[in-house]
């Protein structure tokens, strides 16, 4: 049975058009990019030897040097072949959208640029998709039909968690992965629980980068009045009244939150791309793809 039947029409439409978005962006311009930073800096230990002179001193084994009474060194084989994990948020606040698109839609096409880009390399691609539990997980796999798949589960999931706890697919993350993979973490980052120590276990094995999905209405403060909300995450409605005393305290928890968020990602040493829903993006993916090229070289 072909995708086609097994999908509404519409979500196939939508799922062929983010498909056909991305292809032109990687053929066109991101397919040179990601093959210079990703491609080989996956590296397999394959043993121990002895130090020569010109070897890198960042790989001396002192464990070994230690029993060994003289210094040895790391040996690792380049990786031809790399794993990329695309890590999806589908909490309810990426079900928001004040312009062309929802966040969840916009980090759906993400998901579908980086697949491509790495089965475009050769590369096996692996989908996790999460709340305040992990919720969909595929195991990483190379073939050009894995694309529409990622992006079809990403549209066409329904999750059963309504909150959002970064942890839970962090945590997951380490256990399953077994060898050094490229982990692109697709969130919003709103939630109030603290995912630094995950994030960091993570990080220390694995290349994560972080990418922030946000609308352009929440960097902006409202200004006084009643307003009706729906909670994303619960999906009740209330009614809000902001006073101008309220809106001080709304720039300061703002601040506050995405103080915490880029010390959290700092501390984890993990690299950051920041994308608004609805809004091009291609120039956030090139120039993070040049600054990793210039300090990789």
């Amino acid at each position: 049975m072909s995708s086609a039947q097994t999908i509404p029409s519409e979500v196939f439409k939508q799922v062929r058009a983010i498909e056909i978005r991305t292809r032109k962006l990687v053929n066109d311009i991101f397919m040179g990019q990601y093959s210079s930073v990703f491609k080989g800096m996956g590296m397999e230990f394959a043993q121990v030897r002895e130090y020569q002179p010109g070897d890198d001193p960042k790989l001396i084994d002192w464990n070994v040097t230690a029993r060994a009474g003289s210094i040895f060194t790391k040996e690792f084989l380049e990786e031809r072949e790399l794993t990329v994990m695309v890590m999806v948020d589908a909490s309810r606040s990426l079900f928001f959208g004040s312009k062309r698109s929802l966040k969840s839609e916009t980090a759906a096409e993400l998901a579908a640029l980086l697949a491509l880009s790495a089965i475009r390399n050769n590369d096996k691609v692996g989908l996790l998709i999460f709340t305040d539990k992990v919720e969909k997980y595929v195991p990483p796999r190379k073939g050009s039909g894995t694309i529409l798949r990622l992006v079809r589960e990403i549209l066409t999931f329904k999750p059963e968690g309504k909150g959002t706890d970064l942890s839970s697919g962090l945590e997951f993350a380490a256990r399953v992965l077994k060898r050094r993979s490229v982990c692109f973490l697709i969130s919003d980052f709103l939630t109030e629980k603290d995912y630094q120590a995950p994030l960091k276990i993570l990080a220390r094995k694995n290349d994560v980068i972080a990418v922030r999905v946000s609308d352009a209405l929440e960097n902006q403060i409202p200004a006084p009045g009643r307003y009706r909300l729906r909670d994303q995450e619960t999906g009740q409605m209330q009614t809000l009244k902001v006073s101008g005393a309220d809106i001080k305290k709304i720039h300061f928890k703002v601040a506050e939150h995405f103080d915490q968020w880029k010390k959290s990602i700092n501390r984890a040493k993990v690299d950051v791309i920041e994308v608004l829903a609805g809004e091009p993006y291609a120039k956030q993916f090139l120039s993070f793809f040049r600054t990793r090229a210039k300090r990789f070289r």
